[in-house]
C-alpha cells in the first residue's frame, strides 16, 4: 500500500515524515533542505543556531536571530518547493524575537516544545506560517488547544506527540522513565487524537497528530499510521547521513555506540535528557562542571547552581569535541551501523513502510 501524504492545511508533504530538530547545530539548512527535497518536512533547530557567528559570545541574541534567518534563506534556496520548519524551544529567553524572525522569512511551520507556547498564535497572525506544539500527554494537548481556542480562536495546525524513547530533553520525570512500566507512545498518541476531536469538530478542521520518539524504521512508521497518526517525526535516524550538519566525529559517535552507552542525563533545564555516555557524562556524575560563560539562553537555568552549561556542552559535541560535549540521542542510535545519504534513507523508509502497510 502506498504511503499517505501528510496534509497540514494547504501544505502537502508527499512522505509523512518530519525530520526532528536536533540542536545545537545538528539539523540546520543542509539536512532540512535534503529531507524536504525527498518529500518529507525538513526542520532547522533554532537552539543557539548562531554558535558559529563571529559575535556569538558577545551578542548572543542578535547572532541567533541573524543565523536563523540565514539558514531559512539557505534552506529555501536549496529546496525551493519543499516544506520547511524550525523548532524553537518555548523556554529560550529570546523566543519572541526568534519566532518573529522565522515568520519574517516565511517559514512554513514553527514547532515548539520545552514548555507550552501559550502566545504563539498571536505571533503568526495574518501569515501562512503553521504552528505545532510538542506534547508528551493528552492533558498537555488538550490544555494548549483549549488555551489557543479561548484566547486566539485558533487551534494547532498539527500536534507532535513525543514519547519516552526520544533523544534530547524529555517531557517525562526521571521516575516515569526508569519505571518498569514506562509511558507508551502508542497509548499517548491515541489519547491525544481523542483529546483533540472536540476542537476538530468545533473548527471543522483536521489536526494531524504526529508520533515521535524512538521511531526507527518503516515498520514503526506503518504501526503508527495504522493506529491513526497522520505521520511520524524521526531525528536520530538522520544523524548518520552525509547531509547532517554535525561534524563527522559526532556522526561516528552514533555509529560506534552500543545499547549500554545510551542513558539518561540531568539537564540544567530541569528535565531529564537522553544522551550517549562519554567522558563528559562520567565527569558530571562525579561533580558539577563550573560555568565560565553564561549565554542567558534558557529561562529555568541559574548559572550559579546549574550542573553545567548546556550550550557549551552541545556546541562542543557538534563541532567534534565528542568526549568533552553532550551527545543527545534517541534510544535507537546503537542500531545505526553505517553512513548513508538522506535520499537513500528516505527511500528505504518509504519502501519498508509501504511493505508493512
Amino acid at each position: 500500500m502506498k504511503l499517505p501524504s501528510l496534509k497540514i492545511g494547504e501544505l502537502v508533504a508527499d512522505v509523512p515524515i518530519i525530520q526532528g530538530a536536533m540542536g545545537v547545530g545538528v539539523s540546520l539548512s543542509n539536512l532540512a533542505s535534503a529531507v524536504a527535497n525527498e518529500g518529507g518536512v525538513g526542520v532547522i533547530s533554532g537552539v543557539q543556531i548562531g554558535f558559529d557567528e563571529p559575535d556569538f559570545e558577545t551578542n548572543n541574541g542578535n547572532a541567533n536571530v541573524r543565523a536563523l534567518k540565514k539558514h531559512i534563506k539557505k534552506a529555501k534556496e536549496m529546496s525551493p518547493n519543499g516544506i520547511l520548519g524550525v523548532n524553537l524551544l518555548a523556554a529560550i529567553n529570546n523566543y519572541k524575537d526568534m519566532v518573529m524572525a522565522a515568520v519574517e522569512e516565511k517559514i512554513d511551520i514553527i514547532i515548539s516544545g520545552a514548555g507550552l507556547p501559550t502566545d504563539l498564535p498571536s505571533m503568526i497572525e495574518g501569515t501562512k506560517t503553521k504552528i505545532a506544539p510538542i506534547v508528551s500527554s493528552s492533558k498537555a494537548a488538550a490544555l494548549i488547544a483549549k488555551l489557543w481556542d479561548r484566547k486566539f480562536q485558533y487551534i494547532p495546525d498539527l500536534v507532535i506527540v513525543e514519547g519516552p524513547e526520544a533523544g534530547g530533553h524529555l517531557g517525562f520525570s526521571e521516575e516515569q522513565l526508569n519505571a518498569a512500566e514506562k509511558p507508551k507512545l502508542e497509548e499517548i498518541v491515541q489519547q491525544v487524537i481523542e483529546a483533540l476531536k472536540p476542537y476538530e469538530e468545533k473548527y471543522n478542521k483536521t489536526i494531524p497528530v504526529i508520533a515521535a520518539g524512538g521511531i526507527f524504521d518503516g515498520i514503526d512508521i506503518a504501526k503508527y499510521l495504522k493506529m491513526g497518526a497522520a505521520g511520524v517525526q524521526m531525528a536520530t535516524r538522520f544523524v548518520a547521513t552525509e547531509e547532517c550538519d554535525a561534524d563527522i566525529r559526532f556522526k561516528e559517535a552514533y555509529i560506534q555506540s552500543s545499547k549500554e552507552d545510551i542513558g539518561l542525563v540531568k539537564s540544567p533545564v530541569g528535565m531529564p535528557g537522553r544522551a550517549i555516555h562519554n567522558s563528559f557524562i562520567k565527569r558530571l556524575q562525579e561533580k558539577n562542571i563550573p560555568v565560565k560563560k553564561c549565554y542567558n539562553c534558557l529561562k529555568p537555568c541559574d548559572p550559579k547552581n546549574t550542573p553545567y552549561c548546556i550550550s557549551k556542552a552541545l556546541i562542543d559535541s557538534v563541532i567534534g569535541n565528542v568526549e568533552e560535549g553532550l551527545i543527545f540521542t534517541g534510544t535507537n542510535a546503537y542500531r545505526i551501523d553505517a553512513m548513508t545519504t538522506v535520499k537513500e534513507l528516505m527511500s528505504r523508509l518509504v519502501t519498508e513502510a509501504e511493505a508493512a502497510l
